[in-house]
Order: C-alpha cells, then sequence, then structure tokens
C-alpha cells in the first residue's frame, strides 16, 4: 500500500532538514512543496520525482488547499508515494492536521515527519533564547493569522499579556499593530522587550529590535516585511550583538556560483557557511566522451608510459571509470608517477588509492610543467587525460622540452542548458553581489547564456566578479571586464576566502 507523508522542511537553513525527511524525499514519486521550503531540499529527490509546487507567494496562492487536499489524495490513490513538504513543523500552525483529515476521509495511508519549528530554530539563529530559567520559564506560539471565518479571536489577550511566558507570534507582521494594541490595552508593560525576525535561518535573515509600544512604527518605518516571528518577553534582552549567525561575513549577499552544477556544492557549501544567497546557474556541463577505445587502449598499454598528469578531478573520475570497467585498480598504474594540477585533483587520486608523486605550488599548467621537468620528464613517455577542450600550454611545452606526450580526451564540457531568466531578475532587483568563475570555460560560456552589454550596467557598482586565478580573469578581460577578486591559491577553498576578505574590507571601508 502507498502512503503519503506530511514532511517538515524546518524553518529554511537545508542544514535543518531532518535524516528521516531527507530519505523520504529521496524515496517519493510525488513532492508537493511549499514557497516557505528552500528548494535546495529538492536536490534529494530523484530524478523522475514529480515536483509540484503549490506555494504562496505575494498573497497569492498557486493552489488553494481544497485543491491540495484534493491533488494530495489523487495522487496516492493512483498508487504513488506522496511527500508533502511544508515549511516549519506541518502541525505548527502549518494546516498539516487539515491535510491528515482529508487524506484519512479518503482512505490514504499518512505518516508524520516533524520539521524544526521557526520559533525555536529562527530565535536561536538570532541570539534569542524561547526560554530562560531567570525569566521565561514558558512559551506560548500564537498564531497572528485566526482562520477568518471565526466570529471572534480565541486569543485570551488578558491571559497573554500577564503571562511571564514568552510570546511567539508567527506571521505576525501583517496584524502587528493589531498584536501590539491587544496586548497593551490588557495589560502589558510598554517597555517589554520585542523582536522581528524575518526569514530566520535564511541568509536573509534580518533581526529588529524595540519595545512592544515602539515596534509597530519601527517595523513601518524600516519596511520590515513578511515572513517574520514576533517575540515579545524579557528573553529578548538576553541577545548579543550580532548573534553568531548575523556575524556571517556573507549574510545577505547574493553570488552566483557558475559551475557545472555536479561540481558545484564544494564552491555553494563552503559560501552557504559564510551566509550567502548562493544563485547556482551552471554554465558548463560535464559529459562523458561517445568512444574510449583510444583510452582503452592506453590502459592495456600503461606500462609504457613514465608519468601521468591529471589536471582536473573530472580527469580522475572518468579514467577510474574506464579503468574500472576494465577490471583493474590502483595496481595497474604501479609503474607510473602521478602528477596532479591540484590539491582537490590530488586529494580525488588519494581516495583512489593513489598518492600523487608531485603537486605544484601553484596550481596553473605553467607550474607543473616547471615541476616535472625538474624531475626529468624529458624524453620520457607522458599521458595527460584530460577534457576535449583545454589549454595546449602543458602539452605544447613538455613536447618543447622533449618529452613524448599523448593527450587523450576523457570527458567534455559543453553548454549547459540553462535559462537565465532567474538570474536576470535576481540582478535587476538588486539580489546579487558576486558573480564567480571557476575556469575560462565558465566565463565563455555564462556570456553566450547572458549579455555582456546587460552585464556592464551593473558592474563595477553594484556587482563584483571574482575568478578562481589569473588565466581565468584574463578570459574576463577578452569579454570587457577586470576581476575585481582572484585568489592567491587557485582554489575553490582559496576563492571563497578570497571573497570572503573582500566583502569584509568593503564592510569596514
Amino acid at each position: 500500500m502507498t502512503k503519503t507523508y506530511l514532511v517538515g522542511a524546518g524553518p529554511g537553513d537545508p542544514g535543518l532538514l531532518t535524516l528521516k525527511a531527507r530519505d523520504v524525499l529521496a524515496a517519493a514519486d510525488v513532492v508537493i512543496y511549499d514557497y516557505l521550503a528552500n528548494e535546495s531540499m529538492l536536490e534529494y529527490c530523484g530524478k523522475d520525482t514529480e515536483l509540484i509546487y503549490a506555494g504562496k507567494r505575494g498573497g497569492e496562492h498557486t493552489l488553494s488547499q481544497e485543491e491540495i487536499n484534493r491533488l494530495l489524495v489523487e495522487k496516492a490513490k493512483s498508487g504513488f508515494t506522496v511527500a508533502r513538504l511544508k515549511g516549519g513543523d506541518p502541525f505548527v500552525f502549518g494546516r498539516g492536521a487539515e491535510e491528515v483529515e482529508e487524506l484519512r476521509e479518503g482512505g490514504v495511508e499518512v505518516e508524520i515527519v516533524p520539521g524544526v519549528t521557526s520559533a525555536v530554530a529562527a530565535l536561536a539563529y538570532a541570539g534569542i533564547p524561547l526560554t530562560h530559567r531567570k525569566c521565561a520559564s514558558s512559551a506560548c506560539l500564537i498564531t497572528g493569522h485566526e482562520d477568518p471565518n471565526k466570529p471572534e479571536s480565541l486569543h485570551n489577550w488578558q491571559s497573554l499579556a500577564n503571562s511571564s511566558s514568552t510570546l511567539v507570534f508567527f506571521m505576525g507582521v501583517k496584524k502587528i499593530n493589531n498584536i501590539c494594541d491587544n496586548l497593551l490595552q490588557h495589560g502589558l508593560d510598554p517597555q517589554t522587550p520585542a523582536a522581528l525576525v524575518r526569514w530566520g535561518t535564511t541568509c536573509m535573515q534580518e533581526s529588529l529590535f524595540s519595545s512592544i509600544s515602539d515596534i509597530p512604527e519601527k517595523a513601518k518605518s524600516e519596511g520590515f516585511s513578511p515572513p517574520a516571528l514576533l517575540v515579545i518577553g524579557d528573553v529578548v534582552n538576553m541577545k548579543q550583538e550580532p548573534s553568531w549567525f548575523e556575524k556571517k561575513s556573507l549574510l545577505g549577499n547574493g553570488v552566483i556560483v557558475t559551475r557545472a552544477r555536479e561540481q558545484a556544492s564544494s564552491l555553494r557549501s563552503i559560501l552557504e557557511d559564510m551566509g550567502a544567497c548562493v544563485y547556482q546557474f551552471p554554465t558548463i556541463a560535464i559529459q562523458p566522451m561517445e568512444d574510449y577505445s583510444a583510452l582503452k587502449e592506453s590502459i592495456q598499454n600503461i606500462q609504457d608510459y613514465k608519468w601521468i598528469v591529471f589536471t582536473s578531478v573530472n580527469g580522475v573520475k572518468y579514467f577510474w571509470e574506464q579503468l574500472e570497467a576494465m577490471d583493474l585498480d590502483a595496481r595497474s598504474l604501479g609503474q607510473c608517477r602521478i602528477a596532479a594540477i591540484g590539491p582537490a585533483t590530488a586529494n580525488r587520486l588519494v581516495d583512489k588509492g593513489i598518492k600523487p608523486d608531485f603537486v605544484p605550488d601553484t596550481y596553473v599548467a605553467e607550474s607543473i610543467v616547471q615541476g616535472l621537468l625538474d624531475r626529468n620528464v624529458q624524453g620520457e613517455k607522458v599521458l595527460i587525460p584530460r577534457a576535449e577542450k583545454a589549454r595546449e600550454v602543458l602539452p605544447g611545452e613538455l613536447e618543447e622540452a622533449g618529452a613524448k606526450v599523448e593527450v587523450l580526451p576523457v570527458y567534455k564540457t559543453v553548454l549547459a542548458e540553462e535559462s537565465s531568466g532567474k538570474i536576470n531578475q535576481a540582478i535587476e532587483q538588486g539580489s546579487i553581489q558576486y558573480i564567480t568563475f571557476t575556469s575560462s570555460s565558465t566565463v565563455e560560456n555564462f556570456f553566450q547564456l547572458f549579455s555582456p552589454r546587460e552585464l556592464a550596467n551593473y558592474v563595477p557598482n553594484n556587482i563584483k566578479l571574482a575568478c578562481i586565478g589569473p588565466i581565468t580573469a584574463r578570459t574576463l578581460e577578452n569579454y570587457g571586464f577586470q576581476a575585481d577578486i582572484i585568489p592567491e591559491e587557485y582554489t575553490i577553498p582559496g576563492l571563497a576566502s578570497a571573497l570572503d576578505k573582500f566583502s569584509q574590507s568593503v564592510i569596514s571601508d
């Protein structure tokens, strides 16, 4: 029998998704998700999973609650395993109970996967404890949007105003005047600390602190809009300025990552850990070659090569796939010396059981050439498994020095089939502060998908450009742009660190 799961996505930080929720998403045939559920969580879904957006933006519902209920029952009765992904926890002002009722009435088995509620997480990310033994031994979770069909409010304002509990109003911005007025009218001290936490736990988090009497006007003057929690009580004074989360150097900064989607995770995770809002815009896609007969022949005669030079993680990946397809492993390379052009490539080789004999101090072809010449590569046979299209500096200079070089394409980079619509919109709205380029290919393909003339309207005043190294920066110059950021170490961690330092220098200025 198929099952439908109501899954709590948590408050927004994808790291707060539970392991149970991740496993359910991976197994689901259909996922129906809300606006407040971070879309990066959908990456846990299978390639063939049907994804249905059912959220609300700008006050407009994509699907009404009744339509969502019907859809859940319909998909479940069609034999699909369904996951209903909801922001926060399904049973904390998420209308999850209503959906369970509909499913059970429709004869559908339902399982609940709780999520981390923003009442705990968003406050923690803002540096506010929900309770504290000195001033709040209890907490009240209250909706700021009651059912409009109810004849009158069910809130006991007298009890709330006279309570020593921390008061947390969900969806509290639109009704903030009404909420504060009711509490004040029923006796709450006007100087009671209050705070708004907007987009808690996400890269867009903002906090606003005041008193219960002043916070409505302050929220209006600073343009504080939903979604936000309103928290009232002495625990607000426990906040230390700024919170651990709000100290993140890139918090609120939009960064475009142009790497291939399958490679973007390392840079994205580093940037997100710094607080950045990462926009994935893969300009290249990595594909295998149609024919590997030449590579297989070289592997069969691997003892003829003195050196094998790996210039990228992808080179290792596709070379090893063919090696293993031939029922071979690292032992077959025992007579060869191995070079890796950077630490990421070296680490991938270590994962395969190979400790490279040479990794250059700087991670460009020119440095590896000199290093190999210092190791007497002259007159030796060298195999370079690499991309179909790549710079010819390495093989060219090795051949000039007398090495016998064989270049074998083991993968190819092609223009990614990505729409620039979302990126265009983000740039126009001022949501992007940085664009990162990790290779010459990402630069060239970016400008096939995005007009240099359009970008020139935003660079350098609003958007800064970051390149992984000088070669990538020179490619960028061909399109009329100068790199604002080039790391000293030409690696992904080095690029992220350089961007971090740049952003901090901008703040200090």
